[in-house]
């Protein structure tokens, strides 16, 4: 007979709670390394459909594909349509073995020359590269100034009657705060190494030699667009007196400058001119780590700008 019952029992019921609760610990681990597996399965079949193209239409057939990159909304180095994502799509979409031509879907006012320019010549490097791969362009609501710029680089440009094209022409603008400082009192303090370094400042008189000056490069700007239009659209061009002014022209007024080619949208060209009624869209998207990126690498550039009142756009 056990002399200490009492201490025998706890001794049990002690055991029993210690094993309780490592199994439990256990079955705690097993659950939250399965929630880990889960959540890692998760992100990364999120990733592949991120990654991965999107369809629109039928499973793919033998007989291919047309391939479509969006350019919508401005196109700036920190916005999501800069000339990166879209070199990067348009090189997806020239490299994948389904694709029987390209698509540049337009949507867009314009921005930076830069990012057009190199978009333009990315397109020109792509026909040289595989000249049997057509790239076309067609516009919906709008194709203004940079967007402009980089549909003359494509094969044909389509459009709807109502479309807004055009706006060859660049823009720097700013404010002048001189007057409304004396009327405050307000005494600007400037101190600068360099005569113009203080170029188009907004709380000084302006100066009609840095004027001039800006004059020229904008004007310099303005050629390279004009040049760029030209060698795009060639013969097609129609001799008209505000071709290059900045105006805007609705589609069917464009058709008959040669601004464009003719009326036609996404599907229509993908049936009757490629040949390949099924789209696919290969857009690149970034992330939001990657344009938080590019938002900090610009934004000191923009902020310098900004505080001289510069802005020249494409637009």
């Amino acid at each position: 007979m056990d002399q200490f019952p009492e201490v025998e029992w706890e001794r049990k019921v002690l055991e029993k709670a210690v094993l309780a609760a490592v199994i439990e610990q256990r079955r705690a681990r097993r659950w939250g390394i399965a929630f880990k597996l889960f959540l890692l399965i998760y992100l990364g079949v999120a990733l592949w459909l991120v990654a991965k193209p999107f369809k629109i239409g039928p499973h793919a057939d033998a007989k291919g594909h047309t391939s479509v990159v969006d350019v919508v909304g401005q196109i700036a180095d920190g916005s999501q349509t800069n000339a990166d994502n879209i070199i990067d799509s348009l090189r997806a979409a020239a490299e994948d073995d389904g694709t029987k031509g390209i698509v540049l879907r337009l949507n867009s006012p314009g921005g930076s020359p830069v990012q057009s320019a190199y978009v333009y010549d990315e397109i020109r490097r792509l026909k040289k590269e595989k000249p049997n791969l057509k790239i076309y362009a067609v516009v919906s609501d709008l194709c203004a100034s940079g967007c402009y710029y980089i549909a003359s680089a494509a094969e044909r440009i389509y459009v709807n009657p109502a479309s807004l094209v055009g706006s060859i022409g660049v823009i720097m603008n700013g404010f002048g705060f001189v007057e409304a400082m004396g009327k405050l009192g307000v005494e600007r303090r400037l101190l600068t190494a360099g005569e113009h370094k203080a170029l188009l400042d907004p709380f000084s008189p302006q100066n009609e030699e840095e004027k001039q000056h800006i004059q020229g490069v904008i004007a310099g700007v303005h050629k390279q667009f004009i040049d760029a239009v030209k060698q795009g659209r060639g013969e097609r061009l129609k001799d008209h007196p505000d071709l290059f002014s900045g105006l805007v022209w609705s589609g069917e007024e464009a058709i008959k400058l040669g601004l464009v080619d003719e009326v036609g949208e996404l599907r229509s060209i993908a049936k009757d001119v490629i040949g390949a009624e099924e789209i696919v869209n290969f857009t690149s998207r970034e992330g939001l780590l990657e344009r938080l990126s590019h938002r900090l690498g610009t934004s000191f550039g923009e902020a310098v700008l900004g505080a001289a009142g510069m802005n020249a756009p494409l637009r």
